[in-house]
């Protein structure tokens, strides 16, 4: 911005200095020769009058007379004097000019004329110093209007900046930065507005942070009745099938609950989890099967898990349990048919596929089935908006790797 700035003023400057700076000199140098003329032209009038009352006494004209107007010091310019007196004679004084000659003539009531040349070459140097001080101020102004360029362009752009620094700490999430004012009242009003702006967000982060809290609080205190309840049911029941349901309801609230803190620990830090450890796919997936395979069941189909024992990623428990269990949730209500959970290595890290026999999706909601709040289903649309930020904060991604048949996939980092 700054360098624009400068080159834009400079360049505004010499285009000034150069329509002003050359006529200037033109008139400087043709100022200068007309005063070098006149001198000459007074010099030949004031011989050619001497000349005129010679004769009116009838005194002879000598050589030395024309002589004495020949040039009387260095600041006359040196001239070839032609006279011609009544009755034919001829007295010439000083060199002939020899080139381009500036000839200048008087004459008066007698017929005698006189006659003074100079050199147009001449005439012309005795004007340079003249134009050489037009020229010294043309540079002097020009060597002004770039330092006041340079000031005006550091004046300028060091405020924009700033309005940069304070836009990019806004975006940062220091909400409350408040450029200070300049006195440039453009950009003062740009940085009141980013100020306005800044404490819009902070109060409309800090409405959803206590709603999220409040909401994390009220939802705790059901999920930790329903989990002493189910803990009871546990303990208290002899059938085997019901223990078993009892455990896994519990395994789901519990995972629930680490879901919640993880969601609202990320919210105020915005930093990555720090519950990542090293998980085993097949013990992930196996807590999947457990949960699922009686949803899948009671919709009158059959979830399958396949993965490598060996394979294992460096991820939090509750985000990776969570995105799965939010895309096999998505293929029991959209899907059809076998729903597969398959894990397998890729280049450079690990994929988790989830894929259906059921009709897909269509090319015109491929692109928009992330988007926040698009659902086709009738549900709230946060399914897989949330899924695909969860692992975005866990360095990895999630993507739709295929239309038909639908193919959910999970990138994540391998470790061994």
């Amino acid at each position: 911005m700054r360098r624009r700035l400068l080159v834009a003023m400079s360049w505004t400057v010499v285009v000034a200095v150069i329509f002003l700076g050359l006529p200037l000199a033109f008139f400087a140098s043709q100022s200068a020769t007309g005063v070098a003329e006149e001198e000459i032209q007074r010099r030949a009038d004031s011989l050619a009058s001497i000349l005129d009352s010679y004769q009116s006494v009838r005194l002879p004209v000598t050589q030395s007379v024309v002589d004495g107007y020949l040039s009387r010091s260095d600041r006359q310019l040196p001239v070839f004097i032609e006279v011609n007196l009544e009755g034919g004679q001829v007295i010439t004084a000083g060199e002939p000019i020899i080139g381009r000659a500036v000839t200048l003539e008087a004459s008066h009531l007698t017929a005698t004329a006189v006659t003074f040349q100079a050199s147009w070459w001449l005439l012309r140097v005795r004007a340079l110093p003249a134009v050489g001080i037009v020229l010294l101020l043309c540079a002097v102004a020009a060597g002004a209007g770039l330092t006041l360029a340079a000031r005006l362009a550091r004046r300028l752009s060091a405020p924009l900046v700033l309005l940069s620094a304070t836009a990019e700490q806004l975006g940062a999430g220091q909400l409350r930065s408040e450029p200070p004012k300049v006195g440039i009242e453009e950009i003062d009003l740009v940085a009141e507005e980013l100020a306005r702006s800044g404490n819009r967000l902070a109060k409309r982060l800090a409405k959803e942070r206590q709603f999220a809290a409040d909401a994390s609080h009220q939802l705790r205190t059901p999920l930790t009745a329903l989990s002493m309840r189910l803990e009871e049911i546990e303990y208290l029941s002899t059938e085997p099938e019901v223990q078993e349901e009892a455990r896994v309801a519990l395994e789901q609230i519990e995972r629930l609950s680490n879901t919640i803190d993880e969601l609202l620990g990320r919210n105020r830090s915005r930093r990555p989890s720090k519950s990542r450890r090293l998980l085993r796919l097949s013990e992930v997936f196996q807590q999947q099967q457990e949960e699922w395979q009686p949803v899948f069941a009671r919709a009158g189909r059959t979830m399958v898990t396949t993965v490598d024992e060996s394979l294992a990623v460096t991820a939090s428990p509750g985000t990776l349990t969570q995105v799965i269990a939010t895309l096999l949730e998505n293929s029991v209500v959209h899907g059809a048919g076998l729903t597969t959970l398959r894990g397998r290595e890729v280049q450079g890290g690990v994929a988790i596929e989830v894929t259906d026999e059921g009709p897909g999706v269509s090319a015109e909601l491929a692109p928009r089935i992330f988007e926040r709040s698009f659902s086709t289903g009738g549900s709230t649309g946060l399914g897989l908006s949330l899924a695909r930020d969860l692992m975005a904060s866990e360095g990895g991604r999630l993507e739709l790797s295929q239309r038909r048949p639908p193919v959910f996939t999970v990138f994540l980092s391998a470790s061994r």
